[in-house]
């Protein structure tokens, strides 16, 4: 089964087959010294860069900033929720997420 994922509203929302399920300006805690020097990043979405599928997970780049801190920038893949059975749970706004590492292509 196949899947729709798309940017819209110039990276305002995330369309999982024609439905906007994920909003810009939220507040997501990320687990990641990749993105500002503070423990836990309190980040608020400003943009959506890019979606993707790991497996079963829907991923997304952002660019937002950081309320603690203030570092702004464009994060690593992060999860937003798994497709199962041909439907899209989001996580929990709550959840603390953690970017995918990078691998790097040769």
């Amino acid at each position: 089964m196949t899947t729709r994922l798309r940017v819209l509203d110039d990276g305002a929302w995330i369309s999982i087959d024609d439905y906007r399920e994920v909003r810009v300006s939220e507040l997501w805690r990320l687990d990641t010294d990749e993105f500002c020097t503070c423990d836990l990043t309190d980040l608020i979405v400003e943009n959506f860069q890019t979606v993707g599928v790991d497996g079963s997970s829907v991923e997304v780049r952002v660019y937002g900033q950081c309320i603690a801190c203030g570092a702004s920038g464009t994060t690593g893949w992060i999860p937003v929720g798994r497709i199962h059975d041909g439907s899209f749970t989001e996580l929990a706004r709550s959840a603390v997420r953690r970017p995918r590492p990078e691998t790097k292509k040769q």
